[in-house]
This record gives structure tokens, sequence and C-alpha cells, in this order.
């Protein structure tokens, strides 16, 4: 876990500043509840909710880019197919997010290649963010921070180029790096006026928080099996995942390939949010073998962030695998899910 964080010359005054935010802290940090002995291996009300407040919001490029805080709180990077916790540290002052999406299309842009820097009075903390998927924020960079005090910080959000296949109007867009730059206003008075809400009745249920509503900041949510585009094959259930399957008359523009395209969108139960940073691959078999290879993570702004490839025919047996799971960081409520997946089957045959 290569944090690779960097911090610039400090002084006296900031050091006070930080400690205050540690006393803050750790006040805010008995209030988080242990986790749930017995989770599901699948989605499950986390124990709560912190509220969350807006940094600030800016444009750049073909870029939207919303910028939240909230309470720092323990969340989960995968590797190796496993979750591996990170405990809040003694100096993180504030779980700083955000949200980048493509202005023409209103898409939220799930990148794997955003960083942060924010700097007060000569002083700068940044690093890379992680790409983090959460019940209420849905697809989103993220991680905690120790800021140095209170005050007013320069923030510049860097997004890196969309490194997966993009299609259609996304075929030759996405590709450039960019840098947002906001002024955010940080006080312990603020933070603290942040809502927590325990979920004591519905805590380790299945089941999933609503995503927040955040005016002008659109949420990754994929649409309803019904209103993908192309034939709707059906779907079906691995790792608590949900996988959208729809066949397609020809590829997505930036695909130079003749004949049929094979989707499959997977998506989390209850909220619908893309499950990037994974493998996958596929067979389709009608007495005979007429595909059998990898589906390629794609971004597109009709099919959203899905896995797709260019087949010969689509009929028979549609048998899917994944071979890695979602590289994602999990906020609670997601971190036993989307693991064992075992091998998903349908068939190839229109939903009436």
């Amino acid at each position: 876990m290569n944090r690779r964080t960097f911090l610039a010359t400090g002084s006296a005054a900031a050091a006070a500043g930080l400690a205050g935010c540690r006393s803050l802290f750790q006040t805010r940090s008995a209030r988080a509840p242990p986790l749930v002995e017995d989770r599901p291996d699948a989605v499950y009300y986390p124990t709560h909710v912190d509220g969350m407040a807006m940094a600030g919001t800016a444009e750049v490029d073909e870029y939207g880019v919303a910028v939240t805080y909230t309470y720092p709180h323990r969340f989960w990077l995968v590797s190796s197919g496993e979750p591996n916790k990170v405990e809040v540290e003694s100096d993180d002052s504030v779980h700083l997010m955000a949200t980048v999406w493509d202005r023409e299309t209103g898409t939220v842009v799930p990148n794997d290649n955003v960083e942060f820097s924010a700097t007060k009075d000569g002083e700068t903390v940044g690093r890379p963010m992680w790409p983090m998927l959460s019940q209420n924020m849905g697809v989103h960079a993220g991680d905690n921070v120790a800021l140095p005090g209170e005050g007013t910080y320069d923030l510049e959000i860097d997004i890196g180029p969309v490194s997966v296949r993009r299609t259609g109007a996304f075929a030759d867009r996405l590709d450039e790096g960019a840098t947002a730059s906001l002024t955010f206003e940080f006080s312990r008075s603020d933070l603290e006026s942040l809502t927590f809400e325990r979920l004591t009745d519905e805590a380790g249920d299945r089941g999933a928080v609503e995503p927040m509503s955040m005016d002008a900041v659109p949420v990754s949510s994929l649409p309803e099996p019904t209103e993908m585009p192309g034939t709707l094959l059906g779907g079906v259930e691995g790792g608590d995942a949900v996988f959208v399957v729809t066949r397609h008359d020809s590829p997505p523009e930036g695909i130079d390939v003749d004949g049929p395209y094979l989707a499959v969108s997977p998506r989390t139960p209850y909220n619908r949010y893309p499950l990037p940073l994974m493998t996958m691959s596929g067979t389709i078999d009608d007495d005979e073998t007429l595909f059998d290879g990898a589906l390629q993570a794609t971004f597109d702004p009709d099919l959203g962030y899905h896995y797709g490839a260019a087949v010969d025919e689509v009929a028979g047996e549609i048998a899917l695998s994944v071979g890695a799971a979602p590289r994602i960081a999990r906020h609670e409520g997601y971190e036993t899910a989307f693991f064992d997946f075992g091998e998903m089957r349908l068939d190839a045959e229109p939903v009436e």
C-alpha cells in the first residue's frame, strides 16, 4: 500500500491547529460503533451514516468536479482478492472525496488516477486518492487526510486520462489529464456540525442506504436493466452483484469490428452502482463454442462502465466468470461483497 504522501515545511501554528483536529477526531471516533460481528458475504446496512459537506465544485476542460468531506472513517482496500482494512490514524482530520464527471453527458467517470493537493500558508499535503465505492456516494475517489489546521486551502484535483477502452461519444475523448482548482474553507466547528446517524435496527441486515442527493452533482447509478440499450438477454447474480447482459447488432463506435457485441453490466444491488477494475471472461456455446475469451472493461456514455466483446454470434448459452474481484476500495457495507462469484450462466434469449 504505497500512500505516496508528501508534506511541505510546516510551522508551530499549523502544528497546534493539527493537534486540535486530532482531539476533535478522537471525540468523533468514539461514536463509530464496532463492526457487526456476523456480517453477510453480501451488501449490508452499515452501522452508521455520516453527514457530508461540500468543499466546492469546479469545471476544467471536459470534466466537472465536486469535492466533499466528512469525518475520517474506516474503509477497505482490495488486493489479491481480499479486503484489507485501513484504520483511521490519529492525525486524520477529514475523509476527503472527489466526484468526477463528464460535462457533456453528465456521466460519473470511474477513474483510478485522481490525485489531490491542499495548500495553506505555504504548507501542502497531497497524494493519490483511492478509487472508492460507498453506499451514499457511489463511485468516487477518496482518502482520510490530515489537514494542517483550520483555514483557507487551495485545492487541486489532478485527473488522469481514463485508462480503460472508451467507446461511443467517449471514443476520442477523456484521454487527456486535467487539473481542477478550488478554494476550501475548513473549520473544526463545520466538521463537528455534520450529522452522525446510527443504524441500530438495520446494521448488518442485507440492504443499502440510499444515495445522497447533491445539487448539480450526478450519481453513478446505472440504468434499470429494461432501460439499458440493446436487446436485454437477462441478468444473473454472483458475489451479490447483478450482471445485466445485453446484445447489440454492432459494437459501439470506436470498436472497428463487424458483427454482434456482447455487453455485461455488473452493478451493486439496490443502488445499481457500476463495479469497475475487475477482470471478466465469457463463453457462448450453442452445440459448439461460438466465443471464448476476455470481456474488456469499457467506458461508454450509453452502456456505462461495462465489460464487452465483439462476437460472431449470440445463441445458446452464455457463461460468465470473474478472474479478479473489483479492485475498488470499499466503505462499510460493501467490504464483504463482490468476491466469490462462481460461474454464472444464462440463456442467450431475449427477455420478453
